[in-house]
């Protein structure tokens, strides 16, 4: 899951971006309330409120006006007031520094659980046959032992996953995992699938669509 982290302040911020990332979440970094603004889509927002540029309240309205993206107020406005008024401005829940990591990754999951269901959440297996996926901690496992898998491997096993079972064309994996249409890398791909299929064991898990692409040889069920 992608979350937009806005903080100016860069040591806090880097502390949290490397706590979340631990936690299985893709960080987006905004130090402004213009770049939180620009910035693209993602799952859940936590907003300080304290900007160097437009106030955090402003910067929530606005995403109100166009989303109903879960935004988490991170702030040092403790005062009721402060809680009151950024609740009713529209932000899902409030949470006033200093806080514990627990705290604010279960705040995350029954923000996540409201605005998204279905989104998978850390400690969400998603079974495919043998084999169990954690898609937010990117972890994999199979008879309750975890697999060990490359980063690309797992962005490949992911990106099956996500398509529920429709076959994907080479085109679109390459797109999506190596950011590339260059087929030149085709040899590369090949060589991902055939290591997944070693690591992830018998029954095979992707199936090759010749001429096509590859999909899951079962669909997956959480």
């Amino acid at each position: 899951m992608r979350v937009l982290l806005v903080e100016d302040d860069d040591e806090f911020a880097d502390a949290l971006s490397t706590a979340l990332w631990r936690h299985g979440y893709e960080v987006l970094r905004a130090d402004s309330g213009a770049r939180a603004l620009e910035a693209p889509a993602v799952d859940l927002v936590l907003l300080d409120l304290g900007l160097p540029d437009l106030d955090g309240i402003e910067v929530l309205r606005r995403l109100r006006e166009r989303s109903q993206v879960g935004v988490i107020a991170v702030t040092a406005r403790g005062e009721e007031r402060h809680r009151v008024l950024g609740l009713r401005t529209g932000a899902d829940d409030y949470l006033v520094k200093p806080f514990g990591m627990a705290e604010l990754a279960a705040r995350m999951d029954a923000v996540l659980r409201r605005v998204r269901p279905g989104t998978p959440l850390p400690g969400q297996l998603i079974r495919v046959g043998a084999v169990e996926i954690d898609l937010a901690r990117r972890a994999v496992f199979r008879d309750t032992v975890e697999v060990s898998l490359t980063r690309k491997e797992f962005d490949l096993l992911a990106a099956l996953v996500r398509a529920e079972g429709a076959v994907l064309s080479r085109e679109r994996i390459l797109a999506e995992v190596w950011q590339t249409t260059w087929r030149g890398v085709d040899r590369s791909l090949e060589v991902h699938v055939a290591s997944l299929r070693a690591k992830l064991g018998p029954p095979r898990p992707i199936l090759t669509v010749h001429g096509v692409g590859y999909r899951l040889a079962s669909p997956p069920a959480r």
